[in-house]
């Protein structure tokens, strides 16, 4: 086992998706979508609660907060667990070519173990793919 020092702090997760980065980011970027792709965030019922959205998580109820839609892509969000701590993910959109799209999320180790840091980028591999399957349903 490696020394914790030694790992990396953060990681970039990414998935080729068969469909405009537009089309990717219009589904994404509406929290009520969250419970289609995101199992390890939203399980249940997505509500709005002024400036972020509340929802039903493995971890518990969570609270999400989106940065403002944009041309951009950016789907940065942060997530209120429910000991209180808040935790940022940035989440790209970005053009591949006029029909496919690359979602990347950055996944930061911050306290994680090496088995909980290697967990969460599975979980959100695993998410990423789901993404791009049901963007992809909707052609």
């Amino acid at each position: 086992m490696s020394d914790a020092s030694q790992s990396p702090v953060s990681r970039h997760v990414s998935q080729v998706i068969d469909a405009p980065w537009q089309e990717v980011y219009a589904f994404a970027v509406d929290p009520r979508n969250l419970p289609r792709w995101a199992a390890g965030l939203a399980g249940g019922e997505v509500q709005r609660e002024v400036e972020q959205w509340s929802m039903t998580s493995p971890m518990g109820k969570v609270l999400v907060s989106f940065v403002p839609e944009n041309p951009y892509g950016v789907l940065d969000h942060t997530v209120t667990l429910p000991s209180g701590e808040s935790v940022l993910n940035p989440l790209r959109v970005l053009p591949l070519d006029e029909g496919r799209s690359e979602a990347v999320f950055t996944i930061r180790r911050g306290t994680m173990s090496e088995e909980e840091f290697a967990s969460d980028i599975d979980a959100v591999a695993a998410d990423l793919a789901e993404l791009g399957r049901q963007v992809s349903s909707l052609s």
